[in-house]
C-alpha cells in the first residue's frame, strides 16, 4: 500500500508539532541539531504521535538546510542532520504502517529579497537529495508564504522523483496568499506543477483555516491537506503559549473532513493530545467526494477618489531638470527656523522638499508631521524618507497607510543608518525589511494590497525613490543594486553627495543604461572642519586634496568658508548639469541660505541653456 493509494480511500491523520513538545521540555535552541545530540528525545516525540493515532509523521528537518543551520554555525552538519532525522523517523515508524515524510521548510517569509531564487535552489537541492537517498515515503514542503518559492522548489522536486509530494502553503489572511493571489488559484498552480497533495499549514488556527477551505473546490487530481496551529499564541513570562483543547480540535477535524481534507494534522501548539482527539473523531469516516463551495463576498480594491495634487516626480524629471532639496526636521522642538527655510526654498522655486527620517540615527521631529505641515500650509510638495531601522513590519504598514491618508505620496525607501552611530547607541535597530523589501511593499500598496495580500480598500499612488551610494570601491556592484531596486519597483534614485567632477562622469557612464532618472546629491561644505569630518569619518566619501586645501585656506573665516563651499558646489553642478536630469541639494545644519543660493544658480543656468537653444534654432 502506498500513501496515495491510502488517500484514495480514507482520511489520514498527520502528526503535530515537533518544536512545541521540545520547547515544553525546556529546549530553546536549534531543534534540528537534536537529531544528533539527543536522538532518543526526537524518537520519543515521533512515537508519541504514532501512539496518538498519526498515520503520517514528518522528519525533524524543517529548518535543516544550509541557510537556516548557518545561523547556529551548523552549516557543515546538513548531511548528518538530515540523514539521521530520516533514520530516527523510520525507526519510530517501523512495524506501525506509518508513512514517513521528508520535511523541507520554506526560506522566504516577509524578507522576500533576502535570498535569491538561485540561493534557494542550491539550498533546496542539497536537502532534497539527502531525503531521496534515505528513501522517504514522500516529501512535505511546508510553511511557504511565497508562491514563487514553493513553485520553484516543487518543479525541482517533481523532476527528480515520482514519490508523493505534499505542498502546504501559509497564509496571513483568509483565502489569499501573501502576494494577493487567491488561495484557490495558488493551489491550482501547485497541482498543475505536479503536487499530489495541496493545502495549508501554520500561522492560522482551525477557525481561519476552515474559512479558507470553505472557498476551495475539491482538486481535480490532488488531495487536500490541512495542518492548523492550535490557536493564536500569547506571550507568558517570555514564552509563547498556545491554547485550545482537544475537544475543539476534534470538532475542527470533522469540519475539515467536510471540506474535503484527506490529510489532517497539526502545526504550532499542537501535541499528541490534539492528534489523538482528531484521530478519534475521524475514525471510520470516509472522505467526502463532493462539497459545496462558499462564495465569499470579495473586498473590492478601488482607486482613491482623492485626486493627486502633484504629478509623480519621475514625470517631472523626464520632462525637465528638476530640483529637490533636503531640509532635515530639527533635533529640538520648534519649527520657526525650519518653516522660514522651507518658505525661502519654495520662493526660490524648488520642485520638492525632502525630509530625512532620523538621519544618522538621531531623533528629530517626525518627518511625517513636518512634511504634512509643509504640504498643507505652504503647498510645497514633501518627499518623506522611510527607514527600515525604526519600524517593524506592522509599524511600516501602518506608517504607509498614514502617509497615504495625509496625501504624502512621494517617499524614499532606505535601510537607515544603524542605531549605534546615533544618540542612543543601545537602541534596537529593527530591519524587519530591507530597502528592497520596502520598495516592493510600497508598490504592492499601489496595487491596493497589504503585505498579507488582503485588499486595502483603496489603491495608494506612491511615487517611490530609492537611495544610491556611488561612494564605493566597486561602482559596478552599486549599479547592480540599482538594477535590483528597479526590478522591485523603484521609480527614480537619489544619490549620496558627490565631491568629484571625475566621479560624476564615472557615475554617468555606469548608469546611463538605466531606465529611471537619477538625482545627483550635492551638499555644500561649510568649513574646513566639516570637510575633514566628511572625508575622514563618513564611510565611503573621499574629498580630493585640492578641495580640502581650498576649505583649509578659509581658516576660521566663516564668510570665506561659505563662499568657498558655494564655489565648489557650483562647479559640481556645472559638471552634473548636462549629465543628469535631476539635482538633489542637501542642506547642511539647516543653513538653507546655501541651498537657496544654489537653487537660484541652477535656475539661472537653465535659463542660459534655454536661451542658447533658442538662439541656435
Amino acid at each position: 500500500m502506498t500513501l496515495l493509494n491510502d488517500l484514495q480511500k480514507k482520511i489520514l491523520i498527520g502528526d503535530g508539532a515537533m518544536g512545541t513538545l521540545l520547547y515544553s521540555h525546556g529546549v530553546d535552541r536549534c531543534f534540528e541539531e537534536l537529531n544528533l545530540s539527543k536522538p532518543d528525545e526526537i524518537l520519543n516525540v515521533h512515537k508519541a504521535y504514532i501512539a496518538a493515532g498519526a498515520d503520517v509523521i514528518q522528519t525533524n528537518t524543517y529548518g535543516a538546510n544550509y541557510i537556516k543551520l548557518s545561523r547556529y554555525g551548523l552549516e557543515d552538519e546538513v548531511r548528518a542532520i538530515n540523514r539521521t532525522a530520516v533514520q530516527i523517523a523510520k525507526k519510530a515508524a517501523a512495524g506501525n504502517n506509518t508513512y514517513v515524510l521528508g520535511t523541507i521548510g520554506g526560506i522566504r517569509a516577509f524578507k522576500k529579497n533576502a535570498y535569491s531564487l538561485e540561493d534557494i535552489k542550491r539550498n533546496f537541492r542539497e536537502q532534497l537529495y539527502l531525503m531521496l537517498s534515505e528513501e522517504v515515503s514522500g516529501l512535505l514542503l511546508e510553511t511557504y508564504y511565497d508562491l514563487e518559492e514553493i513553485k520553484t522548489v516543487l518543479e525541482i522536486a517533481r523532476k527528480e522523483t515520482n514519490i508523493p509530494i505534499i505542498t502546504n502553503i501559509s497564509l496571513h489572511e483568509i483565502g489569499v496568499l501573501q502576494d494577493g493571489t487567491p488561495l484557490q488559484e495558488g493551489l491550482s498552480q501547485l497541482e498543475a506543477l505536479g503536487a499530489d497533495v495541496v493545502g495549508l499549514n501554520c500561522r492560522l488556527g482551525p477557525y481561519h483555516m476552515l474559512s479558507s477551505l470553505e472557498e476551495i473546490p475539491l482538486p481535480e487530481r490532488a488531495f487536500l491537506s490541512v495542518y492548523p496551529n492550535s490557536s493564536l499564541p500569547t506571550l507568558e513570562e517570555g514564552r509563547l503559549v498556545y491554547g485550545s483543547g482537544e475537544k475543539y480540535f476534534a470538532e475542527s477535524a470533522l469540519a475539515f473532513r467536510n471540506q474535503g481534507a484527506r490529510l489532517i494534522g497539526g502545526c504550532c501548539g499542537t501535541t499528541p493530545i490534539h492528534i489523538e482527539a482528531m484521530a478519534a473523531a475521524l475514525k471510520g469516516l470516509p472522505p467526502v467526494t463532493e462539497k459545496k463551495v462558499k462564495i465569499r463576498k470579495k473586498e473590492i480594491s478601488v482607486t482613491s477618489a482623492a485626486e493627486r495634487k502633484y504629478p509623480p516626480l519621475p514625470e517631472i524629471v523626464n520632462k525637465k531638470r528638476s530640483l529637490i532639496v533636503e531640509l532635515d526636521p530639527p533635533k529640538k522642538l520648534g519649527l520657526d527656523k525650519f518653516i522660514k527655510g522651507a518658505k525661502a526654498l519654495q520662493a526660490a522655486g524648488i520642485d520638492a522638499l525632502t525630509l530625512a527620517d532620523n538621519s544618522l540615527a538621531s531623533p528629530r521631529i517626525s518627518n511625517v508631521a513636518v512634511g504634512s505641515i509643509v504640504q498643507q500650509t505652504l503647498g510645497l510638495r514633501s518627499l518623506i524618507h522611510i527607514t527600515c531601522r525604526d519600524r517593524n513590519l506592522i509599524g511600516l504598514q501602518s506608517h504607509l497607510m498614514g502617509l497615504h491618508t495625509l496625501g504624502l505620496t512621494d517617499v524614499l525607501a532606505i535601510t537607515g543608518d544603524p542605531s549605534k552611530i546615533g544618540d542612543f547607541p543601545g537602541a534596537t535597530s529593527v530591519y524587519d525589511l530591507s530597502s528592497f523589501d520596502l520598495i516592493s511593499l510600497i508598490k504592492q500598496f499601489n496595487d491596493g494590497l497589504s503585505y498579507s495580500g488582503k485588499p486595502l480598500g483603496e489603491k495608494t499612488n506612491f511615487s517611490v525613490a530609492a537611495a544610491f551610494n556611488p561612494n564605493v570601491k566597486y561602482l559596478d556592484k552599486a549599479v547592480k543594486r540599482l538594477e535590483k531596486k528597479i526590478a522591485c519597483g523603484a521609480d527614480y534614485f537619489i544619490s549620496q553627495p558627490i565631491y568629484s567632477e571625475k566621479q560624476l562622469i564615472d557615475v554617468y557612464e555606469e548608469t546611463k543604461h538605466l531606465t529611471v532618472p537619477i538625482y545627483i546629491g550635492i551638499m555644500p561644505l561649510t568649513s574646513s572642519r566639516n570637510a575633514e569630518f566628511i572625508h575622514n569619518e563618513i564611510p565611503g566619501i573621499t574629498l580630493s586634496d585640492s578641495i580640502r586645501e581650498r576649505m583649509a585656506r578659509a581658516g576660521d573665516n566663516r564668510e570665506k568658508a561659505y563662499q568657498e563651499g558655494l564655489a565648489i558646489s557650483k562647479r559640481l553642478i556645472d559638471a552634473a548639469f548636462d549629465l543628469f536630469n535631476g539635482i538633489y541639494l542637501i542642506t547642511p545644519f539647516l543653513n538653507y541660505e546655501l541651498t537657496v543660493e544654489l537653487t537660484n544658480y541652477i535656475h539661472k543656468k537653465q535659463i542660459e541653456v534655454n536661451e542658447r537653444k533658442i538662439t541656435h534654432v
